[in-house]
């Protein structure tokens, strides 16, 4: 059994074919999908998946991106989608500097450069307050962001359960969040040829501090790599790991499946 803790289904890209995508993940056996979100409409569409497919669980939230186009209230709609019974977890939120990593010259277009790295940082501590005060975990998105991004969840270890998805850093790096209290999980990147950082984290970290995921409708696994990912590659994924630590597939998938039940909540039914 694998549970892929990060897809996108609520995207465009499923519209035609969402009834043959989860037929092949049940194929493949992908048991349980999470839903994440990136913005309050994608909450919404996020809880309906999950409303209409018994393997769907949703995860709420607003992403770093999003931020600009999101109101200035969110405590408030996502305290409402929060109540569900099957929102597991609040993401994914966090700080994303990829496309400004500089600032501007002209000076107004600074300000609103700086003016949205104050909103990311202040979405994400709502989210995180939210999470405490609901008792969920949260899903991180960091992306050029490495110091910023902690400098904001130090402070929550202990209080809070955190995951940062799609991990690609140094093995020293994960082994710094585990040390805070909060884990990893892995794409199909873990799959490149050239992707030789992830393979070792993969490789080194202790079983229950990591678990699977496919970002799909990105990141496809080798040998689909430039096309539409889907639930199904999780177990691909999965494979290129249990390889990397030479152990069974099924001795990964029980504990990478543990792992998620225990961060999730109300996931393991």
């Amino acid at each position: 059994m694998l549970v892929d803790t990060h897809a996108h289904l609520d995207f465009p890209d499923y519209a035609a074919d969402l009834p043959q995508a989860l037929e092949r993940a049940e194929a493949a056996g992908v048991s349980r999908i999470i839903n994440i979100s990136t913005s309050l409409a994608s909450s919404l569409r996020s809880v309906a998946l999950a409303e209409a497919h018994p393997q769907i669980f949703a995860a709420v939230g607003v992403h770093p991106c999003y931020v600009d186009d999101s109101p200035e209230d969110i405590r408030a709609p996502l305290s409402r989608l929060l109540e569900h019974p099957k929102v597991v977890a609040i993401g994914e939120t966090g700080v994303d500097y990829h496309r400004a990593a500089e600032p501007p010259e002209e000076a107004e277009a600074k300000a609103g450069w700086e003016a949205n790295r104050l909103r990311q940082a202040r979405f994400f501590r709502v989210q995180l307050d939210l999470a405490e005060e609901h008792g969920l975990s949260v899903v991180v998105h960091q992306r050029d962001s490495w110091e910023d991004t902690l400098h904001i969840l130090r402070p929550y270890s202990g209080r809070v359960k955190a995951v940062f998805h799609c991990f690609g850093g140094t093995l020293a790096q994960a082994q710094e969040l585990l040390s805070l209290g909060f884990c990893v999980s892995f794409t199909g990147i873990v799959t490149f040829k050239n992707a030789a950082l992830v393979h070792e984290t993969a490789a080194r970290l202790p079983a229950g501090s990591f678990f699977l995921e496919t970002d799909c409708p990105f990141l496809a696994p080798a040998p689909h790599r430039g096309k539409r990912c889907e639930p199904a590659h999780t177990r691909l994924v999965a494979e290129k790991i249990a390889q990397l630590r030479n152990e069974s597939l099924e001795s990964l998938a029980a504990h990478t499946t543990a792992a998620a039940n225990a961060f999730f909540c109300r996931l393991e039914r």
